[in-house]
């Protein structure tokens, strides 16, 4: 067993875990869950996001995990989420008789999700000795949903280190706390280990990301265009790339972070250009620092990405905000990544409004709130409208973005330059000149440098 996968199956570890985290790597087990979803009804702090669609958000987490099943589901309005018992005592026992009710029904009831990014320990701690269930907070929901989907060794240890952060805050939280029972004791060699396994992910991360760095570099000297497919998790980003691609073995998934991995995807341009399709994480609002800092790494292919595609959900309700929060994701990663240098000004963004075959009237989709018309491609990934004109549009915004350009180039028969143009540059089609029988009209996309060494090999040579 190498150093990586002792890293993921360490059984000290998941002991500390489990107790700080109530996740498990028994995913697949049975849940009944409750759903509460708190928020802050009035005041400058209230969420832009209806209650309905918040609710709706964190029900479909909890379906994005096998055998995990909603027995019951609530909004509850409240001041603030900051405070140290998140609900007020008359609403406290109020819940705690809603699911003392559904429990004398029979139903068996396993946790309770609180839909907020995080609990501190002291709320958690209330929650649970209230309820006499486990209490979950965002960050450990989606922390098991990630889990599940981390398929590479680097998302793994993506994931793992992603979980470290939320331990020692709850462990931290407890310190401060004046309340006893059912708290997290770390002994000091489990102390030492966490801190220790922090390095070690950390170190192993910087290798594989250095690997990154190699392969990405490789596709730099083969000259392969990169468009990064972006967007809120569940819009249809890879549908898109399975459309543009026609890559059959593709299989989009109606599930949220169904894509963890960064994956890359061939495709052909109408120019016959090839280019790599990034298939990126999705993104999610209310989603802790923490978590977000650890996937970085995955979104750096986006961030030096020749075009951005932003895929948005136009038959969700709460499309817009999903479009900002993405736009206000990818500032901040360009603010703190290795972006190359690289603004992101809108001719690098293609904005992909999909999912329009959902839609009662699509031609209301191209204006916003303030009846100001969009830039924004109408696509429906499913039924292909609208696919081959923003593949268009893609090949117009990549061919400008790399400095390509379109010509035809005149060959004689049987030469080297006819092989030589296939391997350097996209060659779209080649014809006999109708004026000269020994030569051929070849049209192609290519970059100034690739042209200007064909003249240097073949043009000047001649002379």
């Amino acid at each position: 067993m190498n150093q990586r996968t002792e890293l993921i199956e360490d059984r000290e570890y998941d002991t500390v875990a489990s107790s700080a985290m109530h996740v498990t790597k028994q995913i697949l087990n049975v849940q009944h869950v409750v759903i509460i979803q708190p928020y802050i009804k009035w005041g400058p702090r209230k969420n832009p996001t209806k209650p309905d669609l918040l609710l709706q958000e964190a029900e479909a987490l909890v379906r994005s995990l096998p055998r995990w099943n909603i027995e019951l589901s609530m909004k509850v309005p409240v001041e603030t989420l900051d405070k140290r018992q998140l609900f007020g005592t008359g609403k406290l026992e109020e819940l705690k008789g809603i699911i003392q009710a559904r429990q004398e029904t029979g139903t068996p009831l396993t946790c309770v999700f609180i839909s907020k990014g995080t609990l501190t320990y002291g709320q958690k701690q209330t929650l649970e000795q209230v309820f006499r269930l486990p209490v979950m907070d965002r960050y450990s929901v989606v922390v098991q949903i990630l889990r599940l989907h981390a398929v590479s060794m680097e998302a793994k240890l993506q994931v793992a280190l992603a979980e470290l952060p939320y331990i020692w805050s709850q462990v931290k939280d407890q310190e401060g706390s004046a309340k006893g029972g059912g708290r997290i004791f770390l002994s000091d060699s489990q102390r030492q280990m966490l801190q220790l396994r922090e390095r070690k992910l950390r170190n192993e991360l910087a290798t594989i990301r250095s690997h990154r760095e190699l392969l990405r570099n490789r596709r730099r000297q083969k000259n392969f265009p990169v468009v990064a497919v972006v967007g809120y998790t569940n819009a249809g980003k890879t549908s898109l790339i399975k459309a543009l691609t026609e890559e059959q073995s593709l299989q989009p998934r109606d599930q949220l972070f169904a894509t963890l991995d960064v994956t890359a995807h061939a495709g052909l341009l109408p120019c016959k250009l090839e280019v790599l399709y990034m298939d990126t994480v999705g993104f999610m609002a209310d989603i802790p620092t923490g978590l977000i800092e650890c996937f970085v790494a995955t979104l750096e292919d986006a961030m030096l990405a020749d075009v951005i595609v932003h895929v948005q959900d136009m038959a969700h309700e709460n499309c817009a905000e999903q479009r900002a929060h993405v736009e206000r994701t990818l500032g901040k990663l360009m603010q703190q990544g290795n972006n190359g240098d690289r603004a992101l000004t809108p001719e690098r963004i293609i904005n992909v409004g999909n999912k329009i075959d959902l839609v009662a009237d699509p031609a209301d989709l191209r204006m916003d709130s303030d009846g100001e018309q969009q830039r924004l491609h109408l696509i429906s990934s499913r039924t292909l409208v609208g696919v081959h004109e923003l593949l268009l549009e893609v090949e117009r915004r990549v061919l400008h973005a790399t400095g390509r350009q379109r010509m035809v180039i005149r060959v004689p028969m049987g030469g080297q330059e006819l092989p030589w143009l296939y391997k350097n540059a996209a060659v779209t089609e080649s014809a006999a000149d109708p004026n000269n029988a020994e030569r051929l009209l070849v049209s192609v996309v290519i970059t100034e440098a690739k042209l200007q060494q064909f003249r240097h090999l073949f043009i000047r040579n001649r002379g």
